[in-house]
């Protein structure tokens, strides 16, 4: 310690000024550091090839985005059972017989299985019996094939959806999902490629040409993951999605309902009952939009393809898969707890809705058989309208959450609220349909 009025020795100042130099040589070296990371993370990657317009081989695209091509290839990889999905192609006639009953003189009848990963979209389809042996038209193939943008340009929408099935299938089908369903071949942006999207979001006074970056991480995903019906005599694809501003408004399982009892449209007439039905089909966007994680701004990428740090690159995981199977990245980020506290979190949401379900289930088929009893005694069609149309109204409920794909996950209250209503419904078709039956009698 220097004493008072006496000078501090040359050592001292030396230390002093060595000490100085080397704090601002690290802090020197920090702000180098954090420049480089900043660079890094604003510099697109470099484009080693020209990506052709339409290219639907994920390879070529992978010579670009390297990253984003190995993780998609994941998607091949099957055999991963959660609770209720997974990617194991199992089959759910079998799992529930039910389906079966209730779908009685539709292809859905025929076979059902668990999806695969996006790799399987094209071949899943092409080998399935309900396409094999049942006659369809080309608008099947908007969600399962890279192909469509093409076909779309080539042929023109409405010629490629009226197509049959099999005839785009000998030719023109050779992939299916792909990097071009959801990027632009120019710098790997997110675009909608899809013009039934375009058309339902209109109607819902969305532009989608205006949506931010996050909202496209939702978007590009509900250009297939949605409830839709092809047209009677275009076959144009629509979804039938009211018009609303508000996010979850017009998509609900009561605006969907309204919408086809104002169209009219019914997909087939079940065979034990005679009365039209309408088939769900995977209502995920819908189902989601009524849920907590799209009231606080979530998409269905954060949790489905979760972003991963290479570097100081965000890189986007294509390895598109249940939020179960990778819960460190698609969960933690921002839940605080456990592997294990998240995963019984989930798990009893869906067990919850899956007891709600068996109850609808076993309402519905009560319903279905004292219709049969009803009709066989002699009940007319126009006397078993209002039966008719309950038992419609509590089936399109229950495959409302049956179709999708989280087991109620996505929004659990809406899911049991659908699946309430669909039993109350069901039940007051049976007691419609014995009333009849007792008027036979």
């Amino acid at each position: 310690m220097t004493r008072p009025g006496t000078r501090p020795r040359p050592a001292v100042w030396l230390l002093l000024i060595a000490l100085f130099a080397a704090v601002g040589v690290a802090v020197g070296m920090l702000l180098t550091n954090i420049q480089q990371r900043h660079d890094e993370a604003a510099t697109q990657p470099a484009q080693f090839v020209t990506i052709p317009d339409f290219e639907t081989d994920p390879a070529v695209w992978g010579k670009n985005w390297p990253r984003q091509y190995d993780s998609f290839m994941k998607t091949k990889e099957t055999g991963v059972r959660t609770p209720y999905a997974g990617n194991e192609p199992f089959d759910k006639l079998a799992a529930n017989p039910l389906r079966k009953k209730f779908w009685a003189g539709y292809a859905f009848e025929v076979e059902y299985n668990e999806d695969r990963g996006h790799y399987y979209s094209l071949i899943d389809q092409r080998e399935i019996r309900r396409v094999k042996e049942r006659k369809q038209p080309g608008t099947c193939a908007n969600c399962h094939s890279a192909d469509v943008p093409r076909l779309i340009n080539t042929m023109g929408w409405a010629k490629m959806n009226k197509t049959p099935y099999n005839d785009l299938n000998k030719t023109e089908l050779h992939q299916g999902v792909s990097c071009g369903d959801c990027h632009s071949n120019k710098d790997m942006s997110l675009t909608i490629t899809r013009p039934a999207f375009v058309n339902a979001m209109a109607k819902r006074g969305v532009d989608v040409k205006e949506a931010t970056h996050q909202q496209m991480r939702t978007y590009v995903c509900a250009q297939c993951h949605v409830e839709y019906y092809f047209e009677k005599d275009s076959k144009e694809l629509i979804f039938p999605w009211s018009e609303s501003k508000k996010l979850e408004d017009g998509i609900t399982i009561e605006n969907i309902s309204t919408y086809y009892q104002k169209d009219g449209h019914t997909d087939w007439n079940h065979t034990q009952t005679g009365g039209p039905m309408i088939k769900m089909q995977h209502p995920d966007y819908e189902m989601y939009s009524t849920g907590i994680h799209a009231k606080n701004g979530v998409a269905c990428a954060d949790c489905h393809m979760p972003y991963t740090r290479e570097g100081a690159q965000k890189v986007s995981d294509h390895w598109v898969r249940s939020p179960l199977q990778n819960l460190n990245n698609a969960c933690q980020t921002c839940h605080k707890s456990s592997s294990d506290e998240l995963r019984s979190r989930v798990v009893t949401i869906q067990n919850r809705t899956r007891d709600m379900q068996a109850s609808a289930e076993a309402a519905i088929s009560d319903a279905i058989d004292a219709i049969v009893a009803a009709k066989d005694a002699g009940a007319t069609p126009e006397q078993l309208k209002k039966a008719y149309d309950l038992h419609r109204e509590a089936q399109l409920r229950w495959d409302f959450v049956d179709a999708e794909s989280s087991m109620g996950f996505h929004s659990p209250q809406e899911a049991t609220r659908a699946l309430g209503h669909s039993a109350d419904m069901a039940r007051q078709a049976q007691l419609e349909a014995t009333r009849l039956l007792n008027q036979q009698q």
